[in-house]
This record gives structure tokens, sequence and C-alpha cells, in this order.
């Protein structure tokens, strides 16, 4: 489901590999979840980074509770959505992230959750949408949305969807105003499974609250009661 990911990198290496400032409120993270607060770059912003909530809110919407339903858009349903098309033709932002997590089921209830990253261990940008909204005081605040696609190979055996992660090289095409629809779409295809890589981690990572470096470490592959499986 794409429902956690980490930006665990030194403020140094992020703002090298994206080029952009980054504030001195950035700190490295291990367990970024819907409704919290995570760095985006946007397309009305491609030099620095923003903090805004995730878990899209649209202008009609003034209460925030609502986003823990949003925090995804589905590729596909884009160009069938007005909405969304004016969305991805006017308020698009790369989401800096260098892994992210799913659940493989391995019984009735059970899952194992696995991390999943580039080969090279290097950050990388995910694609998104934002959004202003009203909060109840009145004040403007910012939201953004992960979309997803189909999993490629290797995310395929723990879920049928992954995160769009947009090429290096077309980035600055994704950030563009002037990049046309259809080039748009065409970017929101799964990564190659060659280039990535996966390992089984704690269960701890199913805590939001836990956020630790020790999180992106393998472990035995075991489910959230703590029975392992001999299935990776």
């Amino acid at each position: 489901m794409s429902s956690r990911y980490t930006l665990s990198k030194p403020p140094e290496e992020v703002a090298r590999r994206f080029k952009a400032d980054v504030t001195d409120s950035y700190e490295p993270r291990f367990n970024i979840a819907p409704t919290q607060l995570a760095p985006v770059i946007t397309s009305d912003a491609p030099k620095g980074f923003s903090f805004f909530y995730w878990g899209l809110i649209s202008k009609w919407a003034n209460n925030k509770s609502i986003s823990e339903r949003l925090y995804i858009t589905r590729a596909e349903q884009i160009p069938e959505k007005a909405s969304a098309k004016t969305a991805l033709m006017e308020r698009r932002c790369l989401i800096p992230a260098d892994g992210f997590y799913d659940w493989k089921k391995v019984s009735k209830k059970g899952q194992v959750p696995y991390y999943f990253f580039e080969k090279q261990h290097q950050p990388f940008a995910m694609a998104g949408l934002w959004e202003e909204f009203d909060d109840d005081e009145g004040e403007q605040m910012h939201s953004f949305t992960l979309i997803t696609c189909a999993a490629n190979q290797l995310v395929t055996e723990a879920s049928d969807r992954m995160p769009v992660m947009i090429e290096k090289t077309r980035e600055s095409a994704w950030l563009n105003k002037a990049t046309p629809f259809g080039e748009l779409v065409s970017m929101l295809t799964p990564f190659p499974a060659l280039q990535m890589q996966r390992h089984p981690v704690s269960s701890r990572v199913n805590n939001i609250k836990y956020d630790a470096p020790d999180l992106i470490l393998p472990a035995a592959p075991s489910d959230q009661f703590g029975n392992y499986t001999l299935f990776d």
C-alpha cells in the first residue's frame, strides 16, 4: 500500500542530490507516515524543501482528519478525474525518499514488513501532487498525495502497488510547468526491479511513533505477532 517511507540521509547529501536548499527543520526520518509533515519539492518552489502534510485535502475541505483517506493517488485514475488532471498540470511535487516499506501477507492475519530501496542505496524522488487548504482557524496549510502505479516484479510479492519513482533524468521535466500532459503521464510507470533491492525488517515499523535507524536494518522475517516465517 506504500503507506510508509524513509528519508534517512544527512541534510548535506540530500541537498546535493536534489540541488535544493534544505532547511534547519530537516531531520533524517525512518518511518514517515500519513498525516505527518514531510519534505517535498514543488513546481512552484523547485530550489528548496517545503514541509507539507502527507494526505491530500481538496480546497472544499477544512478538516485535516479526512486526509488519511487521500494519501495515495492511483496513476491510472488521473486521466479519468478532472480534479486529478488539474492537479497534475498545476500542482506537481517531488517527494524525496531513500526507501519505502510494504507488507507481505504470510497468513490469514500475519504480515511481514519489507524495506525497498534503490540498489546503490541512493536517494530518489517519488511523484506527488500537492494542494492548499484552510484549517479550522482559517490558516492556510499545504498537503500532498503520493502517486502509485502497478508494482514491479520485486515489489509485487508484497503488494500490487508501489510508489511512482521518477527517473533522475526526468525530475526537472516533472517540475517544469511547461511539460505537456502526455509526457507527465508517461512518467507514471514502475521503476525497474533490477535497480532495486529489498529485505525484511522489524515489525517495530508498524508503530508510526517509532522512528529510529534500526528500522531499516535487515531482520529475520516475522509478522506483527512475532511469528517467524521461512518465506522471503
